[in-house]
């Protein structure tokens, strides 16, 4: 009996063992998903274009100044490349090395646009004479040839337009502008969102016929959808795609399983045991498309658990056809 629970004892640790060997191995490495999506009435022009996602590096490092992730972007030919949110660990890291010499190795920056997550600093902090300027991080991200999406990004080929457009803004209606509170700092906030709305009226004289892309952070879950479609405040738009992050494909995953966890409010349990079919990858509510990616970092929420599991570190690559 003694040796048959020693011999267990052992078959046990050597699976333990085995398991974090495996786990530490899969955590530094990098897969590269694809996907193909159909849009509709999509211009000749934008066949085959490619879209890189990187979401969710929480300031993990892939190799030394991340030269195994750069290889692995570089070797990559993409139109355009989208970081979608929580590049950092939290609002008050000041660790930007992992972010910074990511971006200053890549190559291909032609459309390159970014949008925070809930880890990345506030965009906008006040200096000491009350002026609404952006955050140190953001500038370094500008700096490296990445620009913050606030309203929208439009790429031309031919006489096609493709549009990238800040998803939350795109849901607020251009025609009504906040008036200007009292308290300086207040009021500079909502004098920025008036100008960025103003911006987005020049995007709602684009033509209908424009293939129109949003990005989030956050997915847009069906529920969200069904709110933002029925509340007469907002204004949701004809979205051929949404690209967003944030849920690390579920961080913990189990075989036969999946997902076990998801931050995601909408849900009951606060996102426990999740749909399995809308935790990563491309889904369709309502005839709108969504992408969301499992992304390349884990989240601290829980600091012993600060790893992926069964859920392989990724990048995305997003190649539009025309949907017959």
């Amino acid at each position: 009996m003694g040796k048959a629970v020693g011999r267990v004892i052992i078959c046990l640790l050597l699976m333990l063992i085995i398991l974090v060997s495996y786990t530490v191995w899969d955590n530094n490495r990098i897969i590269v998903v694809k996907q193909d999506i159909e849009i509709e009435n999509l211009p000749t022009e934008f066949e085959n274009y490619k879209i890189l996602q990187i979401t969710d590096l929480h300031e993990k490092e892939f190799g030394d100044n991340q030269l195994k992730l750069i290889e692995k972007i570089n070797a990559i030919d993409y139109d355009a490349i989208l970081l979608t949110g929580d590049l950092l660990s939290d609002k008050i890291s000041t660790n930007y090395k992992p972010i910074f010499e990511l971006l200053d190795g890549i190559n291909n920056k032609k459309n390159a646009l970014f949008v925070p997550g809930n880890s990345d600093p506030w965009t906008y902090v006040y200096d000491l004479d009350h002026n609404m300027i952006k955050h140190e991080f953001i500038e370094g991200v500008e700096k490296r040839g990445v620009k913050l999406l606030e309203s929208f990004h439009s790429v031309k080929k031919g006489h096609s337009y493709l549009h990238f457009v800040d998803f939350e803004l795109s849901t607020l209606d251009t025609g009504k502008r906040a008036a200007i509170p009292k308290g300086e700092r207040l009021a500079n906030h909502v004098r920025h969102q008036n100008q960025l709305l103003g911006e987005m009226l020049k995007f709602d004289s684009a033509n209908s016929s424009d293939t129109l892309i949003a990005l989030t952070h956050y997915p847009v879950v069906d529920a969200k959808i069904d709110q933002l479609i029925n509340d007469p405040t907002r204004k949701f738009r004809n979205y051929d795609l949404i690209i967003a992050g944030h849920y690390h494909g579920g961080q913990i995953r189990l075989p036969f399983i999946g997902a076990l966890f998801v931050p995601e409010p909408y849900y009951e349990n606060g996102g426990l045991f999740p749909p399995q079919d809308r935790v990563k990858g491309l889904w369709e509510y309502r005839g709108i498309k969504q992408y969301v990616s499992a992304g390349l970092g884990s989240s601290q929420t829980i600091s012993f658990l600060k790893f992926r599991l069964f859920n392989t570190p990724e990048i995305n690559v997003l190649t539009l056809k025309k949907k017959d």
